[in-house]
């Protein structure tokens, strides 16, 4: 065996064992109900979800209303326009990957959104992954999607979570270039 399938190995022990499925797995308990696992993978995610919300609105909160157009440069994405590609793409990609009805579908919200504009976009970015969480049947969880790779689907919700902490990232420094202190950031 080679260093490397050795390493894959224990990596997927590792990575299986923090999320507490090592060893024997079924998809449903004894009368096809959601086992404890499956509930904790789903309360996790929510919990994941809710955080991000309450830090990404409070994020957005802190810029002054007549800074949403601001870019760094020109070619950059506005305040406002980062916050409304993460609504756009995250639910785009989730709606596509999992056959959803994408809520964007027939109308794309406006490129120079206003405070209150970018607020209720994000809520509804927030209110779309909290339902598709709840209302996705256990055993699609645990499907594969491609996405960088063959990953399962719980994973995806992951890697959009991460795209949205880039552009929330990004979303700070131009905070930071208009003289406000971002407060909020309490980790998880």
């Amino acid at each position: 065996m080679s260093f490397s399938s050795t390493k894959r190995g224990f990596l997927k022990r590792i990575s299986l064992s923090s999320l507490g499925i090592l060893g024997s797995f079924s998809l449903f308990g004894k009368n096809n109900t959601p086992t404890d696992q499956e509930k904790q993978l789903r309360n996790e995610l929510i919990e994941a979800f809710q955080k991000s919300e309450n830090y990404t609105l409070a994020i957005i909160e802190q810029m002054p209303d007549d800074l949403f157009g601001f870019k760094y440069t020109p070619e950059a994405m506005s305040y406002a326009e980062q916050f409304r590609h993460c609504a756009v793409y995250t639910l785009g990609q989730i709606a596509g990957r999992l056959k959803l009805q994408n809520p964007y579908e027939n109308a794309m919200p406006k490129v120079d959104l206003n405070k209150k504009e970018t607020i209720t976009e994000t809520k509804k970015l927030y209110a779309f992954l909290y339902k598709t969480i709840q209302e996705l049947p256990e055993e699609r969880f645990y499907e594969k999607v491609d996405f960088q790779g063959s990953i399962p689907v719980w994973r995806f919700f992951y890697a959009m979570e991460n795209h949205i902490i880039h552009h929330r990232g990004q979303a700070i420094c131009y905070l930071r270039l208009k003289g406000v202190t971002p407060k909020g950031y309490l980790g998880w």
